[in-house]
């Protein structure tokens, strides 16, 4: 019965998401700007329902939901949409919610297929997760991902004229926050793999595209400082930042084999 009440769920999830980010689009041509009203209130309706997906969630497995890939897409893609609506709230950068939330949208359809109806599912944790290091460095993994991707939505978007009121300071910010939290995810995690394997690191497949990413994003922020690397350059950089992002996730977790396949 849990699991039927978590699909319904996710599948409410997906549509106001998606329902939203077209609002957003369409809401930013000044003729319908009053659409972008309406794309709010789906996209805080969306956040609601996927917030009881997640307690519902932990009170199935008793954890939070951190434990496994899916838990870590379905976390972070939620964290993505809080960050953009308390953003959206207090600074100018409405313009960027079709972007975010379609990015959003997607995820959820991703996590649809790759879930396949076994949303109310629960494995046992493997030996290496039992860990108190594991909330820690996946929840500061989850919100450094959130931090890249909502920075990713406010880049593209500036590449068009209604995106030109949005500060370029406002992705650069969003960037420095991703980056300081996915270097300390990365020193976390080092930490915890010390006690579970007994070196820190090990070139696992998921650390060397970690540091790839973590390098990509160093580089942007090293050369933001020079106005030269600012404008176009600085957005391409960060949506390859987040394409790298992306990868690490995806293409780690589901095509490489590694100590992190289990994630």
């Amino acid at each position: 019965m849990m699991g039927i009440i978590m699909t319904v769920i996710i599948y409410g999830v997906l549509f106001t998401y998606l329902l939203a980010g077209t609002l957003y689009l369409v809401g930013n041509r000044k003729s319908k700007s009053f659409l972008s009203k309406y794309a709010l209130v789906l996209a805080v309706a969306g956040c609601v329902l996927h917030f009881v997906l997640l307690v519902m969630r932990t009170v199935l497995t008793g954890m939070l939901p951190l434990t496994n890939g899916l838990e870590f897409l379905l976390t972070f893609t939620w964290i993505t949409v809080l960050m953009y609506l308390t953003l959206s709230w207090r600074y100018h950068i409405k313009a960027a919610g079709g972007v975010v939330m379609l990015i959003s949208a997607l995820m959820v359809f991703v996590l649809i297929i790759l879930m396949d109806g076994r949303f109310d599912s629960v494995s046992p944790l493997m030996p290496a997760l039992k860990s108190p290091w594991l909330t820690v460095h996946v929840i500061t993994a989850a919100i450094a991902y959130s931090s890249f991707t909502l920075a990713a939505g406010l880049a593209v978007i500036q590449f068009f004229p209604v995106g030109q009121g949005i500060k370029e300071d406002y992705t650069n910010l969003l960037v420095k926050c991703g980056f300081a939290l996915l270097s300390l995810s990365i020193v976390l995690g080092a930490i915890w793999a010390e006690q579970a394997w007994g070196r820190y690191w090990s070139w696992d497949p998921k650390e060397t595209w970690a540091l790839i990413t973590w390098l990509i994003y160093a580089v942007y922020l090293h050369l933001y400082r020079s106005r030269e690397w600012r404008g176009n350059h600085a957005r391409w950089m960060v949506i390859a930042g987040f394409l790298l992002v992306m990868f690490t996730f995806f293409g780690v977790n589901y095509l490489l084999p590694g100590l992190h396949s289990y994630a």
